[in-house]
């Protein structure tokens, strides 16, 4: 009879470890430690305590995905680059939108010399992403100044809402690109590009029109389609851009002044 009880108190003791200890019961538990929440928005508030220059030069990567060791040698690459004062992450943060696989980019994202700040990509809203991202990262539309730019964070993951009509949030987007009193560059930046399948097709051309009818917009950023990609595709002086994928094992660098950039691709 003792056996049988001290097994049952050692059973009741190993279940009752938490999800960070021996067991995880629910992959799609969310728990965050202090350090691991809000971080677009501590990381912003590094970026913009950083000194400003008359130009800005910052790396896009993203879709991380499974591709974790490629991940870690995109941060030897990124750390080697000079005069970089943040990354952006494209989206696809995750693959399957567990909370464990986001913690396991931002631990590798944290050797990063730089901050870095996300966008919410289809993966991430796969299971429980949404939710995770919420806590960890913050909203999943969001913008803020740095130098001569405003850079503008949206969700365009149009599938993943059945293409309801709301996603992207075009009357925000509208109202970001107007709230900006002194004309400065805008980056708009998103995981799908319009002109792919997962985006609504039946906002496709509204969007593109919100951004060609603002002369601060020459440019637009994202990643989803894993290969580099510049081009006008609406002939509306609008170039989007693409990222490949960490499997691919590249990213952008850009370098943006008034009025002007320029984008260079790098392969690791």
């Amino acid at each position: 009879m003792k056996t049988l009880l001290n097994t049952f108190i050692l059973f009741t003791a190993l279940i009752n470890i938490s999800c960070e200890g021996l067991f995880q019961y629910n992959p799609n538990q969310v728990i965050l430690k202090e350090d691991e929440r809000n971080l677009n928005l501590k990381n912003v508030a590094l970026i913009q305590a950083l000194p400003q220059k008359d130009t800005t030069r910052f790396i896009l990567m993203g879709d991380t995905q499974r591709w974790y060791d490629e991940s870690s040698d995109f941060i030897k690459s990124a750390n080697s680059q000079r005069d970089i004062s943040f990354v952006i992450h494209a989206g696809d943060i995750s693959d399957f939108g567990l909370s464990q696989e986001f913690k396991w980019v931002n631990q590798i994202m944290q050797e990063l010399k730089y901050p870095y700040v996300t966008v919410i990509g289809n993966h991430d809203i796969v299971a429980n992403g949404p939710l995770v991202y919420k806590k960890m990262y913050g909203e999943l539309d969001y913008s803020f100044e740095f130098g001569g730019n405003k850079f503008i964070f949206i969700n365009t993951n149009s599938r993943e809402y059945n293409f309801d009509g709301l996603v992207p949030n075009l009357p925000w987007l509208r109202s970001q690109l107007k709230n900006n009193p002194t004309d400065k560059n805008a980056i708009v930046i998103a995981h799908v590009p319009p002109f792919d399948a997962d985006f609504d097709p039946n906002m496709q051309n509204e969007y593109a029109q919100i951004l060609a009818s603002d002369p601060n917009v020459k440019f637009t950023l994202y990643g989803h389609q894993h290969t580099f990609k510049n081009e006008e595709f609406y002939e509306d002086g609008v170039r989007y851009m693409t990222t490949t994928s960490m499997g691919a094992r590249g990213y952008l660098i850009v370098t943006t002044w008034k009025g002007g950039y320029r984008v260079e691709r790098v392969e690791f």
